[in-house]
């Protein structure tokens, strides 16, 4: 310890006493200037020099938080700071008058504020002054910073949900001051999003401003106001999971009720299944959805789903009609036996047992049965002789008769067995055909969240 330090202890010793006096004048420099500037001073009138002079005023918002989204009731909510700035030509004053004072923090209800109001707004409440203070300063400069709620109306398009995008604009402007009197105009290009804390269900794009001077019907004078846009998109990944990726799988199950075999008898259990499901996915995306003209893409999907699911039962139960076709059932029609049981079974390989793929051929229409050589003669009388004609004739006549039975079972075995083919080929035909669809429909949705 020297003596240097001995004597600046000394010093701030003798400088403590003066402390306080010095932190009083300054609060009686700013009391004396508050009674000076208040003492002929109203709130209720406009505060200009010149009362044809416009008043300028600018107007800034940050976006904070979308507190919810109604799109049932179209009715957006915001958690918005909003900062008003305008000049007030009867607060002015010279600092060097009031020790350098340059600016004051007062309660907002002392000076006049700007009638700004939010035009959609969708509260039926009236609204509510923030009772937060104002800066004023020397020039007569005002800063007015005070947070906000918002219930703004928004018209919601969900043509595309899940992967819609929203524009929800929030016109403020002056309800009383026509742009003679109040100028209102917006600070930079758009709403703040520095502080913005982000949203589980939406993506803020941005929030760009417009002014706009517009007349209207009850008043000669233009109004100016301001318009932030919030660009918003959903983010559909809950959305994926939880109702598009079950309804694909879910579609995908119907066209392979055309692999099942016809004697399992689950071909069109499973085709009523599927639909079902659907339809319980459809009363869950109805009850999220709000009521509208346009139907949602993934609505659209839900419909064309089951409307292909109902057809695709509809044709089990037609190739299982021609499948249990009996053997009283008319030949195969040659075109189809040509066509069908000919080149479509080769192209999709359906063959028989032991044949090989793409070398199928068309069953050739069995041979009619033919009645025995001779025709049916007389029949021949009692003969007693042991080695006579007669009993060979008669046994002849019953081996053929024999023979044409034999024949005709054969023949409606296989009419019955050219339906089940004709049948199995349809069930392939339409498998692909049905997979194909649901596969490309369903990718089409998909790569829509891409």
């Amino acid at each position: 310890r020297g003596p240097g330090n001995h004597y600046l202890s000394l010093g701030l010793l003798l400088l403590l006493p003066l402390l306080p006096e010095c932190l009083g004048a300054e609060g009686r420099l700013a009391h004396r200037l508050f009674h000076d500037l208040f003492a002929n001073y109203t709130s209720a009138l406009r505060p200009v020099a010149d009362t044809d002079q416009a008043l300028n005023m600018t107007l800034e918002v940050t976006l904070s938080q979308i507190i919810d989204m109604d799109e049932r009731n179209q009715v957006l909510t915001l958690y918005l700071w909003m900062r008003q700035e305008w000049t007030d030509a009867y607060l002015q004053w010279d600092p060097d008058d009031y020790g350098g004072l340059d600016a004051i923090r007062i309660p907002s209800s002392l000076v006049w504020r700007p009638d700004i109001v939010l035009y959609n707004k969708a509260d039926a409440q009236p609204p509510a002054s923030a009772s937060t203070n104002v800066v004023l300063r020397h020039d007569g400069a005002v800063r007015w910073d005070a947070p906000v709620i918002t219930r703004s109306s928004c018209r919601v398009d969900v043509s595309a949900f899940p992967f819609d995008s929203q524009r929800c604009g929030l016109t403020f402007g002056s309800w009383t001051h026509g742009g003679h009197q109040l100028d209102v105009r917006p600070r930079g290009s758009g709403a703040g999003l520095a502080d913005f804390v982000e949203n589980v269900e939406w993506h803020v794009l941005g929030m760009p401003a417009q002014r706009r001077v517009l007349t209207y019907g009850c008043c000669s004078e233009p109004y100016p106001d301001v318009t932030f846009t919030l660009l918003l998109r959903r983010r559909a990944a809950a959305y994926v999971c939880n109702l598009l990726l079950p309804c694909v799988l879910i579609s995908l199950l119907a066209p392979l009720a055309f692999h099942l075999p016809a004697d399992s008898g689950e071909k069109v259990s499973l085709g009523v299944t599927v639909l079902l499901a659907l339809t319980v996915f459809q009363l869950l995306l109805a009850e999220s959805m709000p009521p509208a003209e346009s139907v949602p893409l993934i609505g659209k999907y839900y419909m064309a789903t089951m409307t292909m699911v109902t057809f695709s039962t509809a044709l089990t139960i037609l190739i299982m009609n021609l499948h249990y076709c009996g053997p009283s059932a008319h030949p195969v029609p040659a075109w189809a036996r040509a066509f069908l049981l000919g080149r479509l079974a080769r192209g999709l390989c359906v063959r028989e047992r032991g044949e090989p793929c793409g070398q199928s051929r068309p069953p050739k229409s069995p041979p009619s049965p033919q009645p025995p050589e001779g025709g049916a003669g007389p029949t021949a009388g009692p003969c007693h002789e042991p080695r006579c004609l007669c009993h060979q004739e008669a046994l002849l006549r019953h081996v053929a008769t024999i023979a044409n039975t034999f024949r005709s079972h054969r023949a409606a075995q296989r009419r019955h067995e050219d339906w089940k083919r004709l049948a199995r080929v349809m069930d392939r035909f339409f498998l692909g055909i049905f997979f194909f669809m649901t596969l490309v429909m369903s990718l089409l949705v998909l790569v829509q969240a891409l």
